[in-house]
């Protein structure tokens, strides 16, 4: 199967530009995506755009992921309703550093592959190139009716916050970076979310029109949740694919928590397994979708592509731990199990906050578990607490010392699946 096939099957494909296929199938094709570094690390939204970067790899063909240290400065109005906050340099190069290094782990960059990955930054290009030289060598080969066409800028146009000329020039930014690798990468293909269609389509216009190239563009679709929900999003912000951030225990509760329909996409998209392979597990789950069969594999493939096959242990292990048998007391957790569980949030409290007595409303307010005691109080109300593994009823339980499990630790519950262990501070 070749690489269009393959990533047609698994809804990876929305929209491709003419020219695309028969590029691909002629030679060995050098093709790219950008990364703006708008934080230290990805989110599991830059997971499709990496996936196709590797898949491009196996395929035979050369890719290159392009971290936006210059385009980053000025910021993408795509899928955008208003100005973008400006990065200082600091923060921009701290990103830069951390966004480089986990690109790094999922691409091929062995020098003895004649399709060894790249990874470039586009401020290498565009900090030689002064104002001047970039109007008169870029900016008179596209028309601003052009620019203004594309539906990214008209829709910003069209709204009340309208575009700044910041952002509006992001376009022709990302058109260079195309031309540029063209000329010094031979690179021939741009891939990308469908919201970029205009700016990438923009890159291979100039290309034609700079240089009389050919280049090409495909986009793969946005993703949501069936129900509608952000993907990637839950009440504590993003997935992070940094361990500091999101720890592998939670970013493997995120894929195990999958709708039916959500794990039936999930499974092709972000997994290498087989059209055979797949179909045979989701005609296993349709037998018993009370096992789960499908969420449990796809958190385990994605867990271990990320984090690798020691992290995923460890979240596995805390599952078991935190979820099965949950009839069982609280107390048949050993005080080694509590010490060890990887990945929930710990949070440390003075004795005597116990030895007096504290409201639950307030303890989950100062341990952080919540935010205000306003928001504390409206989950509790809503059963949305529990102690121990018992549900907390009122918003006036008094918690004590006679909560400590081995005379040291509380473990709160907060909604169906986030857990905090609260550890007394050691005298």
């Amino acid at each position: 199967m070749n690489l269009l096939d393959e990533l047609s099957w698994r809804g990876m494909i929305q929209d491709i530009m003419p020219g695309t296929r028969e590029q691909l199938e002629k030679e060995m094709t050098t093709g790219y995506i950008g990364f703006d570094p708008t934080a230290d690390s990805l989110h599991i939204g830059s997971l499709v755009p990496i996936l196709l970067l590797v898949h491009l790899q196996k395929a035979g063909h050369k890719p290159i992921a392009l971290v936006g240290g210059a385009t980053g400065m000025v910021g993408d109005p795509s899928g955008k309703s208003e100005e973008r906050n400006l990065l200082n340099e600091e923060t921009l190069q701290r990103n830069i550093i951390g966004v480089k290094a986990q690109l790094a782990k999922f691409l091929n960059f062995s020098p003895l592959l004649p399709n060894a990955a790249e990874l470039v930054n586009n401020y290498d290009w565009f900090k030689s190139i002064t104002f001047i030289d970039f109007l008169r060598d870029t900016g008179k080969h596209i028309t601003v009716n052009y620019m203004m066409a594309k539906d990214s800028v008209k829709k910003r146009i069209e709204g009340d916050s309208g575009i700044s000329y910041t952002e509006f020039a992001y376009q022709l930014m990302q058109a260079y970076d195309f031309y540029w690798l063209h000329q010094h990468k031979q690179c021939k293909l741009q891939m990308g979310g469908s919201d970029q269609w205009g700016n990438m389509t923009t890159g291979t216009e100039l290309i034609r029109r700079k240089c009389g190239g050919e280049a090409f563009v495909f986009t793969n679709p946005l993703m949501t949740k069936s129900g509608g929900g952000k993907f990637g999003k839950t009440d504590a912000g993003n997935i992070w694919l940094d361990p500091a951030k999101t720890s592998p225990y939670q970013f493997y509760q995120f894929w195990l928590n999958a709708s039916d329909a959500d794990a039936t996409r999930w499974i092709k998209l972000f997994t290498f397994m087989t059209q055979e392979d797949i179909e045979k597990i989701t005609e296993l789950h349709e037998q018993n979708p009370a096992a789960r069969t499908l969420q449990r594999i796809v958190a385990a493939e994605i867990t271990s592509f990320v984090h690798g096959q020691e992290e995923l242990t460890k979240a596995i292990e805390t599952t078991e731990k935190l979820f099965s048998n949950q009839q069982a007391p609280i107390e048949s957790l050993a005080e080694a199990d509590l010490e060890q569980i990887q990945g929930i949030v710990k949070v440390e409290i003075e004795r005597k906050i116990l030895k007096e007595g504290v409201d639950m409303v307030t303890l989950l307010a100062i341990t952080g578990i919540f935010p205000s005691k306003g928001e504390a109080r409206k989950t509790t109300q809503g059963g949305g607490v529990s102690i121990n593994r018992k549900k907390v009823e009122t918003v006036d339980f008094i918690v004590n010392e006679s909560f400590l499990l081995h005379n040291r630790y509380i473990l709160i519950q907060k909604g169906k699946k986030n857990y905090f262990l609260i550890t007394v501070k050691a005298v």
